[in-house]
C-alpha cells in the first residue's frame, strides 16, 4: 500500500504541520507502510528515514492573494498518476491548494482519500480572515472534506469541530507524537524560568498571561516569565508594551528558537505555559512534557490528561484562573515540578511516542482500503 503524505509547506518551522506531518510520515514507514512526503516549494527530493520527500515547483508565487494559494500544477498532475495507482492520499491542513488537489484526484479515480484539519476548523482559528475561510469553505473546502474515506482529528476536541462543520464522515482520533530527548538534570539556575514557547499570535491568549503574570504578584519572585516565538500581527511588541504599562521587569519576549536551541529552553524551564485560546493538539505541551517540564494548559488545548497524570494543571480561560495557577505553581517546590516533569515525560514516552502513533494511523489507511472492523481509533 503507497500512501502520500501531503502538505502545503515544510518552509516555517514554527508552524506545527511543518514537524508533525513529516515525522508522522517516518512513523508510517517505520510501520512498514511505503511512504512518500509531497509538499511546494523548491523543486527536489530527498530521502529522510525512509520517506522520500518530494517538493513540487510553487506557480505563481509572487503573485498577491494568489501566491498564498500554494498552487501547483506539478503536484496536481503527480497526484493524480498516484490516485490512479491507487495510493492513499492524506492532506494535512485547509484552505490551499494541496488541501484540494488530494480529494480532486481521489474522487477521479475512486482511490482513498484523507484529510487532517490540522486545527483550522476552531473558533479562534475560524475568527481570522472569518469571511474569506467561509467562502473558501463553500466554495471548495466543504466539498473536499466531504468526500474524505476519514477526517483525521488530533483530539476529542477537534473530532467535536469536525462535526459542528456538519461533516459525518468517519473520523480518525489520533493524537500527534513527539520525539522523546535523553533525560536531563533539572534546572540549576537561581532564577526559575517560567516558559512559554511557539507562534506570538493573539490566538494563543499571551496578552492574559502577561496580565496573570502581574496579579500574581510576590509568587513571582524569584521567576523570569520568556515568552519564545516568531511574532505575528506584531503581536510581540503589543506584549512588550503591556509587559512595561504593568511595571512587570521580570518578563521577557523574544524571537524564534530552533533544535537544540529550543531544546535546551524546554530543559532550562521549571514550568512551561501554554495560555492559548484554541488548539487542536498543541505540539509545545507534547514538547515540553518530552522534556521532562510540567505544564499549565488553558482548557484551549486537549490537555485534560495533565491532571490525570499528575504532570500539570489543565484550568479555565481568563487571567484570574491563570494568575491562581501561576501563585500555586511557582511556590510549589522545586522538587515537586521535578517529579510532576518527570510524570509527563513517562507519559510521552509510553502513548506519544511516533513509533506508536504511525502504527495507529497505518491501521486506520488499511481499513479506509479493505474495509472490515474499524480499528478504535475510528469513530463512526
Amino acid at each position: 500500500m503507497k500512501i502520500i503524505e501531503i502538505v502545503a509547506s515544510v518552509a516555517n518551522l514554527s508552524h506545527g504541520p511543518s514537524y508533525s506531518v513529516p515525522r508522522l510520515a517516518e512513523g508510517v514507514a517505520a510501520a512498514g507502510g511505503d511512504v512518500e512526503l509531497f509538499t511546494v516549494g523548491a523543486p527536489g527530493h530527498e530521502t529522510r528515514k525512509g520517506v522520500l520527500r518530494r517538493t513540487f515547483a510553487h506557480d505563481l508565487a509572487g503573485l498577491p492573494r494568489i501566491g498564498h494559494l500554494r498552487l501547483s500544477g506539478a503536484m496536481r498532475r503527480a497526484l493524480s498518476d498516484q490516485a490512479a495507482a491507487g495510493a492513499v492520499l492524506h492532506t494535512h491542513g485547509l484552505w490551499l491548494a494541496p488541501n484540494l488537489y488530494p480529494a480532486d484526484a481521489a474522487r477521479k479515480a475512486g482511490g482513498p482519500f484523507v484529510i487532517s484539519p490540522r486545527g483550522m476548523l476552531g473558533e479562534a482559528a475560524m475568527s481570522f480572515s472569518s469571511l474569506q475561510k467561509r467562502l473558501f469553505w463553500a466554495a471548495f473546502q466543504h466539498r473536499a472534506m466531504a468526500s474524505a474515506d476519514f477526517i483525521h482529528a488530533t483530539s476529542t476536541g477537534e473530532l467535536a469541530e469536525i462535526r459542528a462543520m456538519g461533516l459525518s464522515n468517519p473520523v480518525a482520533v489520533i493524537p500527534n507524537g513527539v520525539d522523546i530527548p535523553p533525560a536531563a538534570q533539572p534546572p540549576q539556575g537561581a532564577v526559575r524560568i517560567a516558559l512559554s514557547l511557539g507562534r506570538i499570535h493573539p490566538k494563543k491568549g499571551l496578552d492574559r498571561l502577561v496580565r496573570a503574570w502581574a496579579l500574581a504578584g510576590a509568587a513571582t519572585e524569584g521567576w523570569r516569565l520568556k515568552i519564545i516565538g516568531p511574532s505575528e500581527m506584531g503581536h510581540a511588541d503589543a506584549l512588550k508594551a503591556l509587559a512595561g504599562e504593568l511595571g512587570l521587569t521580570n518578563v521577557e519576549v523574544s524571537g524564534p528558537l530552533f533544535d537544540d536551541a529550543k531544546l535546551a529552553a524546554y530543559r532550562e524551564a521549571s514550568l512551561f505555559v501554554l495560555p492559548t485560546l484554541n488548539e487542536n493538539f498543541a505540539m509545545t505541551v507534547a514538547e515540553a512534557l518530552a522534556a521532562g517540564t510540567p505544564v499549565i494548559s488553558t482548557r484551549g488545548a486537549p490537555w485534560s490528561g495533565l491532571e490525570v497524570e499528575g504532570c500539570g494543571w489543565w484550568i479555565d480561560h481568563g487571567q484570574e484562573a491563570m494568575a491562581a495557577t501561576l501563585a500555586t505553581a511557582l511556590t510549589s517546590p522545586a522538587g515537586a515540578l521535578t517529579a510532576m516533569g518527570q510524570r509527563g515525560r513517562a507519559w510521552m514516552q509510553r502513548d506519544f511516542s511516533w513509533d506508536h502513533i504511525g502504527r495507529r494511523m497505518l491501521a486506520a489507511y488499511e481499513w479506509a482500503v479493505a474495509g472490515g472492523a474499524p480499528p478504535s481509533e475510528i469513530v463512526l
